[in-house]
């Protein structure tokens, strides 16, 4: 595809709502927003994550690494009645407290036991909270389970920002079931250097716990 047509198509893109808008400043930061790692972390835990911040306020910000998925089934977390029939795979939301379990629900109304994060986007953190939204689940498409999560206080957080340690990305339950999640940084940090790196969802035009909160 020649150059014009690739500037129609990302304005197109872009008058459309479809690419987000990137930003680097503190004040955009809030539940909802994603975390892009730049290139050179100096954090190998993080290196190349895109984190979904599901809870920020003066008590804290949470997130999960929305890219990282395991190989653990989603069929082993037994604790979680409902799961046994599940062959896709849990994700490492983050470093802290691995052995607890979130699940990111897309949903039209609030599931039981859940936290708003964004737009249609749900996190269950709660034994029964999950196993309900397991139960009402149609799969991977519509929830997906992450051990551990990441954690900062927001002065933290903010001066890493300060640092150029972090992209903020709008949107987040644009990205929270990706199909290919595992390109998912490459392709976000491609937008920062103005480059037109498309979705998987467009590719066709495309120019060839157990911690339980009770």
């Amino acid at each position: 595809m020649s150059a014009d047509s690739r500037v129609r198509v990302l304005g197109i893109l872009l008058a459309c709502g479809m690419l987000p808008a990137q930003s680097r400043k503190a004040e955009d930061l809030a539940a909802g927003k994603v975390l892009v790692m730049e290139r050179h972390a100096s954090d190998p835990l993080f290196a190349e994550t895109v984190i979904l911040l599901i809870h920020y306020d003066q008590d804290g910000v949470v997130g999960l690494m929305l890219n990282q998925r395991t190989g653990v089934p989603v069929s082993r977390l037994r604790e979680v009645a409902g799961t046994g029939g599940r062959s896709d795979r849990a994700y490492a939301g983050g470093p802290v407290e691995i052995q607890s379990v979130t699940a990111l629900v897309r949903s039209s109304s609030a599931p039981p036991d859940s936290m708003h994060v964004t737009a249609d986007l749900y996190a269950v953190q709660t034994k029964r909270g999950l196993e309900a939204a397991v139960k009402a689940s149609k799969g991977p498409a519509d929830l997906r389970v992450y051990l551990g999560y990441c954690g900062w206080v927001i002065p933290q957080l903010k001066n890493e920002l300060a640092q150029g340690s972090w992209y903020i990305f709008d949107h987040g339950e644009r990205f929270a079931f990706d199909s290919a999640p595992g390109t998912l940084w490459q392709r976000l940090i491609g937008r920062t250097d103005g480059q037109l790196v498309l979705a998987p969802a467009l590719d066709r035009y495309a120019f060839q716990p157990v911690l339980w909160h009770r």
